[in-house]
């Protein structure tokens, strides 16, 4: 039994739309998972003297530092 053209061109262009189909949705798929830019790096001092003075403002709102 053999397949007549039309129809072998027909499942030709029904898998070489279902495979570009696949392939947009994965890149769809990856560019929505990619997310925003990394920003710059966090500042190690600067976190470190705020939680400081956050620390000592808690010990005067107790009164704990006289």
């Amino acid at each position: 039994m053999s397949i007549k053209p039309q129809v072998l061109a027909a499942i030709s262009g029904a898998i070489a739309a279902y495979m570009a189909d696949e392939e947009t949705c994965q890149m769809a798929a990856a560019a929505s998972m990619a997310g925003p830019a990394p920003g710059p790096p966090l500042n190690l001092w600067a976190l470190a003297g705020r939680s400081e003075a956050m620390q000592l403002r808690l010990l005067m709102q107790r009164r704990s530092l006289r």
